[in-house]
């Protein structure tokens, strides 16, 4: 079936929009049981600096997230992606016959700046066809479908490890690669009409940069959602360390790393209705006043117990945490959005770019100041919490004097 002959429903072009933004998770998550099997094999001499394979990924995409934006406005929203996911498996290839750490850096830095075309342009998409808070409705949906991906992963990567070792896994995460571009082909028909494209000049680029960066209210909501995902990071990155190897889960870390990630998926499920209902900056302060909140409370546990806290404790608290997680992370990126709809493509590169550049550095800190305990992602959760509700606020106050 040709793509323009017949256009897809709603329902199928979330599951399409969820898999394209996936392909960064799968990248991530299922490579998390092979980890220990990965850095012996490349002889990875620092425990600690094989979080550089997660960490890594995201250090690319930032780049590559303010390259896709113009050129998805001047040439299209399909082409933009093929030449995205394009670039993502090569950068799969390199790290699949990676001889040395080096050879597996360079690669998972290219297969971030490819899985780059997949964050900003599916978000221009979204925006192309919703705005306000049926925008807001289908983020948190998708997010609910993406999250299945982060939930699975993990044990797709174990399940692989039985049979093979952890190169096949990269040649998993390839062939889920070209089956989301040719469904993506045949099934999905271009959002942004010929009419509405814009020349591919660099003084538009730089227009649409100042005009977002001088936007007071993206600005402020871009970094908050910076501050909120890289305290994620934080987790993704000493996640492996933290629960397989100190709390000794073995295989069963899959098991556990997908339950927290459902979480996040049931939440979204709830923000996509809760939208409907309340505005997204006051859903966004109560979780970020709930992630305070559950961080306080738990760091101070951990100050007055005698060693580390149990397993199920810790379970709680990251699965409330994760709770919050899963409400933030669409409404967020939306509200950084929203007043910009006009360049949606730049826009969203410019806000994703700075958003993610923010987020791997402290998601970088934080996994390494690991030391075999859970204080520097309780510490690193609870700051980035309190920065965040600032911000919101600030956001929220711009947009009433905006509108007065």
């Amino acid at each position: 079936m040709n793509s323009q002959s017949k256009p897809v429903s709603n329902f199928e072009f979330i599951c399409l929009m969820a898999l394209l933004m996936s392909l960064l998770a799968l990248a991530i998550d299922s490579v998390l049981p092979a980890l220990s099997q990965l850095g012996s094999d490349l002889q990875v001499a620092e425990g600690n600096d094989i979080q550089l394979v997660l960490s890594s990924i995201f250090f690319g995409m930032a780049f590559g997230l303010i390259f896709y934006g113009p050129i998805s406005d001047s040439f299209g929203r399909k082409k933009t992606i093929y030449l995205g996911v394009g670039v993502f498996i090569l950068g799969d290839l390199i790290s699949l016959f990676a001889v040395d750490f080096n050879m597996m850096i360079i690669g998972r830095v290219i297969q971030g700046f490819g899985a780059a075309a997949c964050r900003v342009v599916s978000l221009a998409m979204i925006r192309d066809k919703f705005e306000g808070p049926e925008m807001g409705r289908v983020m948190s949906l998708i997010v609910m479908f993406f999250i299945i991906v982060p939930a699975i992963a993990p044990s797709i990567g174990q399940g692989i490890l039985w049979v093979g070792d952890w190169r096949a896994i990269f040649a998993f995460v390839f062939v889920v690669s070209l089956l989301s571009i040719v469904w993506l082909h045949f099934r999905q028909e271009e959002t942004l009409i010929v009419e509405k494209r814009l020349p591919f000049t660099i003084t538009v680029i730089v227009h649409g940069i100042k005009e977002t960066l001088s936007n007071k209210t993206s600005r402020n909501y871009m970094l908050a959602s910076g501050f909120i995902f890289g305290s994620f990071i934080g987790y993704l990155s000493s996640s492996q360390q933290l629960l397989q190897v100190h709390y000794q889960l073995g295989e069963q870390f899959a098991l556990y790393f997908g339950v927290l990630a459902l979480a996040v998926g049931l939440s979204s499920f709830a923000n996509s209705k809760l939208v409907m209902r309340y505005k997204m900056v006051n859903l966004c302060l109560v979780s970020l006043t709930g992630l305070l909140a559950f961080s306080t409370m738990f760091l101070v546990y951990c100050l007055v117990i005698t060693g580390e806290p149990a397993l199920l404790v810790l379970m709680m608290y990251l699965s409330a945490t994760f709770f919050c997680f899963g409400i933030l992370f669409g409404n967020l990126n939306a509200l950084a959005v929203q007043p910009l709809g006009h360049i949606a493509g730049v826009a969203t590169s410019v806000i994703s770019s700075i958003q993610t550049l923010i987020s791997v550095f402290i998601g970088g800190y934080i996994g390494y100041l690991y030391n075999g305990s859970v204080m520097p992602l309780t510490i690193g959760f609870l700051i980035c919490a309190l920065l965040s509700i600032i911000l919101v606020l600030m956001a929220k106050q711009n947009s009433k004097l905006s509108a007065a």
